[in-house]
Order: structure tokens, then C-alpha cells, then sequence
């Protein structure tokens, strides 16, 4: 196998590092928590826990000036169609642009049509909070319910729940995506026709799991209060002009996005306005401000104090040099209890990829890791006990606002104190020793000592990054979408993948249209003895000959 002479330094620098301990590398520099931290507006990005030396950082980075990384990330900005395989641009960051800079595709500026669908969003939510945009029989529309799927879901449930204490105080707002009936059912459960608005999210209008909700929750509405209720009670995010119409919906409540902007990076437009409806456009402008200073500081920082670069190629150290192919994202912050949820998505349908730029299949190195996570400090309790003494170390990013938006008794004051200890815990870990004294300080006799000490030692040694904040605001958080937005990109381009397709989501959706009629009605196509059988089961089990 042929290597690049920085993949080949990477290998020379894990061959000398690899017995190098964290603890070892604190005692020896005294500096080290200051050399490596970056401090951007409101947010600390302390990276110092982590398995490397300057040395190591050095091949890191001549690993990604290999890959041109500097003239990649300009591409991005400037609407090259990165998207090889789609042939599309890639312009989320055009959403968050409030320049006065004009942005082309195939020789276009689409920043004027942007600002057109920003106004329109800042009219009707303004309109829908303030009771002028009112339903059908002039009650004032205080429920949400936005329907769709994967990133138009993902995105603007995880923001609005991560900006609750933004939202108003007489609104409420409910997410439906699964395909289970049970999503809608227990919604429509929940809410008043009369005071309802539908966000019906769907590029096509086609999308089944979207469309078939739809369907049902206009059903819903349509037998509570007629037909002419459809176009007061339902919205579309769209572009089919034609079925949106056809639903019933006034496509003057028709909101556009486009082909540049991907479902797992869409919150940034109209499919952002369920969050715009319920923390008001202001905070929505907020989140999209917050997200463009990320833009700016990706954009134009050097390699060295770029905040996604370095946490890019830390990941890319792990994973590739490491064999660590996992890593935790764990927010000690109740509002963000769904963040880990929606970077999976962001990371794994974006660099879950075996094919390279070049059409070659990957096989001589890893892409995307697998990401888990959950709040802090429930997840202690959960999945900890792996992260400290499982048998493969895990990289976690801790993410903590130093303020609450309750700070009620000691409780946030407590949290900060879990969250520095488990950082520490997993990078110092306790020797046998240590254990050792410990046991004999409390009483314990030498037997008790032998049984106990190795159980109750920790390895250490166990990377983090830490993401300090000084509130969750609503731009704060766009900040940290758009790092970790920047952070994928970068790998992505390191392991020479496309991260802004995703047609690995595709085979089991066509093959489930195929098995739907089969289920309906029996006429059962040749699949797999297992597929089959299964096909027969269910059906007896539905009361289906």
C-alpha cells in the first residue's frame, strides 16, 4: 500500500507516541491547558485532554494542508458544487449570510431570493404569534405541529427544544415523523383543531412518511371542522407548487428552500420555521447570527486556532491512527438533551461513506465513527461505567453552559462539578495503588484489599474535549451547530468522501414499497426465506389470509 508522506509521518508519530500518557503529558508541560484552548466570543474550547503532542499536531496538519484544506473549505463558501455525486452546491452557510457579499450558482446570486424567503418567514410567524394570521374560526393558533422527516425533523425539534425557555408562553409545539401511527395519534390526541397549524415540510411533496401523516392529521382536521379549514390550518415547505395546491394548502403559505441545502443541514431555512413560530424570528435571526461568526471563524482562522479543523483532525487521529471508531457527545444541559440525537445524523449519514471522490472504494482506512450520547447527568448512570473501565477508550466532547437559565439552589453549581470531575476522572483515572490506600484508610483487610483494588482502579488515560458556553442562548447554540457542522466537513474531505449525499438511506426505502402491497395483499414476490416467512407471519397475525 502507497502512503502520502503525512500519512506516513502519522503512522511514525503513533509508533512513538502510542505509550505516551496524558498524565505525562501535564507533568511535563505546565502549559499545556493554556497552549491548547481557544477562546471564540462566547465559547471556550479547551482540547488539552486529549492524546497528542505538538508533534503529533504538526502531521495532523500537514495531513490537511496534503488535502488542500484551506482551499476546500474556500469552495464550500463560495458555491462550487461539492456535492459531486448530485452535483450540487453546498450553501447552508448562504442561509446565516447577512453581508451584503452576493453568492452564485450557475452564475445566479441567490442571495436575493434567501433574504425574500427570510421575510416572508418573519411576516407569518410575527402574524401566527400575534393573532393577526388567525384559523378558521378566528381562534388564535397556539398549537404547532410540524410533519416531516430526518433532517427537516431532526433540526428544528432538537432547536426548539433547546430554546424552550425562548418559546411563548401560550404556545406549544409537537413533532411528527415516524411512520408509526402512533406519532400522530398521540398528537392529535393532545390538541384543538381550531387552534392548530400544520407545517407540512416536503421538498417533492411526495416523501411517503411525510405525505401519509399529512393525510391523516388533515383527515383529522377536515372532520372537525370541513374542508374550507385545510388552507387556515396547513402550511407547506416546498417547491411542488402543484401538490401543495392540490392539498388544499393557499400556496401563498408556501415557504421555498433549495437543492444547496441538504435535510441535515436545513434548520437554517424555512424548514426553520416551526422555530421561528415558537422563539419568535428574532431568536431565530439570533441562531442564524450565531451560526454565520462559526461560518467566519471556519472560514478564516489558520489551521492552528480553528476550532472545527483541530477537532476534525483529533476525531481523524482517533479513528484512523487510534482504531477508536466511536466517540460521546454528552451536553450537561437539560435544553440539549436531543443535540447528541441530531448530530448522529449529521455525522453518520454525512461521513458513513466507503466510495472516495475518485469513484474507489475505501480500503485502507476508516471514515465515519459512530456517535452516541445523552445529557449529563443522566448518562453517568447509563453508559459511564464503559467509558471508564470498558476495554477501548472512548473520546467524549463534554458541553456545559457556565449559567443557567434556572438556576434554582445548588443544582447548576452541582452539574458544573460533574461535568469538570468526569473529564478529569476519564483523562487521571486511579491506580491499584491508590485504591490500595484508600481501602486500607477505611478498615479493609488485606484479602478484601487483593479482591477489590483491580475492580475498582480506572485505566485513565481517556480523551476528551471540552465546550464550555456562557448560556445557551439562541446564538450560542447556532455557534455550536456550525462547528460541528464544519467539524464533519473537514473529515469528510480528509477522507476524500462526498458528505453531502446519502444513498445509503435509500435501498431499504425502495425495497419497503416493493414489500408494502405484499403485506396489503398477499401476493408475495421472491425474497429471502426469512423476508418471506416474515411477510406470512404478519399477515396471519393481522387476521389476513
Amino acid at each position: 500500500m502507497t502512503v502520502s508522506s503525512a500519512v506516513a509521518r502519522l503512522i511514525a508519530e503513533y509508533q512513538r507516541f502510542s505509550s505516551i500518557t496524558m498524565n505525562e503529558l501535564f507533568a511535563k508541560d505546565s502549559n499545556r491547558a493554556e497552549q491548547y484552548n481557544i477562546e471564540f466570543e462566547n465559547l471556550i474550547y479547551d482540547y488539552s485532554k486529549n492524546k497528542f503532542d505538538e508533534d503529533v499536531l504538526r502531521a495532523l496538519f500537514a495531513l490537511a494542508e496534503e488535502h488542500h484544506l484551506k482551499e476546500r473549505i474556500e469552495d464550500m463558501f463560495i458555491g462550487k458544487k461539492i456535492n459531486v455525486t448530485e452535483n450540487r452546491a453546498v450553501l447552508h452557510t448562504a442561509l446565516r449570510n447577512f453581508s451584503n457579499d452576493s453568492i452564485y450558482v450557475d452564475n445566479k446570486d441567490i442571495m436575493p431570493e434567501i433574504r425574500k424567503v427570510r421575510a416572508k418567514m418573519k411576516e407569518f410567524s410575527s402574524a401566527v404569534r400575534n393573532g393577526i394570521f388567525r384559523g378558521y374560526t378566528g381562534k388564535k393558533l397556539v398549537n404547532i405541529v410540524n410533519i416531516c422527516i430526518g433532517g427537516s425533523d431532526l433540526g428544528p425539534y432538537m432547536v426548539t427544544s433547546a430554546l424552550k425557555k425562548y418559546w411563548a408562553p401560550d404556545m406549544k409545539c409537537y413533532f411528527i415523523s415516524n411512520i408509526d401511527g402512533t406519532a400522530c395519534a398521540e398528537v392529535l390526541n393532545e390538541i384543538n383543531p381550531e387552534e392548530t397549524l400544520f407545517i407540512v415540510a416536503s421538498k417533492t411533496f411526495t416523501t411517503i412518511e411525510t405525505l401519509t401523516n399529512a393525510r391523516t392529521c388533515r383527515e383529522w382536521l377536515v372532520k372537525a371542522l370541513g374542508e374550507q379549514a385545510v388552507a387556515k390550518h396547513f402550511v407547506a415547505l416546498s417547491t411542488n407548487a402543484k401538490a401543495v395546491a392540490e392539498f388544499g394548502i393557499d400556496t401563498k403559505n408556501m415557504f421555498e428552500f433549495w437543492d444547496f441545502v441538504g435535510g441535515r443541514y436545513s434548520l437554517w431555512s424555512a424548514i426553520g420555521l416551526s422555530i421561528a413560530l415558537m422563539v419568535g424570528y428574532e431568536n431565530f435571526e439570533d441562531l442564524l447570527k450565531g451560526a454565520a461568526a462559526m461560518d467566519q471563524h471556519f472560514r478564516t482562522a489558520p489551521l492552528d486556532k480553528n476550532i472545527p479543523v483541530i477537532m476534525a483532525l483529533i476525531g481523524i487521529w482517533y479513528n484512523d491512527y487510534e482504531n477508536i471508531h466511536r466517540y460521546a457527545v454528552i451536553p450537561y444541559d437539560q435544553y440539549l438533551k436531543f443535540f447528541p440525537s441530531y448530530l448522529q445524523q449529521l455525522d453518520m449519514e454525512s461521513n458513513g461513506k466507503s466510495v472516495r471522490l475518485d469513484n474507489k472504494k475505501i480500503t485502507d482506512y476508516a471514515t465515519g465513527p459512530a456517535l452516541f450520547g445523552g445529557a449529563g447527568t443522566d448518562v453517568q448512570h447509563s453508559f459511564f461505567q464503559l467509558l471508564h473501565q470498558g476495554t477501548e477508550a472512548v473520546p467524549v466532547d463534554f458541553i456545559i453552559p457556565a449559567n443557567s437559565h434556572n438556576e434554582i439552589g445548588q443544582h447548576h453549581q452541582i452539574l458544573l462539578a460533574n461535568v469538570l470531575a468526569q473529564a478529569e476522572a476519564l483523562m487521571r483515572g486511579k491506580t491499584t495503588d491508590e485504591v490500595a490506600a484508600e481501602l486500607r484508610a477505611a478498615g479493609k483487610d488485606e484479602l478484601t484489599i487483593e479482591q477489590l483494588k483491580l475492580n475498582k482502579s480506572f485505566a485513565g488515560n481517556r480523551p476528551s474535549n471540552m465546550f464550555v458556553i456562557d448560556k445557551l442562548t439562541p446564538y450560542n447554540l447556532g455557534m455550536l451547530i456550525a462547528m460541528y457542522e464544519h467539524k464533519v466537513y473537514v473529515q469528510g474531505v480528509i477522507w476524500e468522501i462526498d458528505s453531502f449525499d446519502q444513498w445509503g438511506v435509500e435501498l431499504g426505502k425502495q425495497m419497503a414499497l416493493k414489500i408494502l402491497p405484499e403485506i396489503t395483499d398477499g401476493n408475495i414476490a421472491q425474497h429471502d426465506g426469512s423476508t418471506t416467512r416474515l411477510i406470512r407471519k404478519i399477515r396471519e397475525m393481522r387476521g389476513l389470509k
